[in-house]
């Protein structure tokens, strides 16, 4: 059976990592509602 100080290590990188993808995935969903970014295609390569 596994020792608690390594599982409270491995525990600690799992929470890191989900905070660090949680923050990502907040960034981008904000960034889309403020208007950063678009899901539809650029009218301005079609006016070239």
């Amino acid at each position: 059976m596994a020792d608690r100080g390594a599982l409270k290590l491995v525990g600690f990188i799992f929470a890191t990592a989900t905070l660090a993808v949680m923050l990502a995935a907040g960034m981008v969903v904000k960034g889309y509602a403020d208007g950063a970014y678009t899901l539809e295609a650029s009218t301005v390569e079609a006016d070239r």
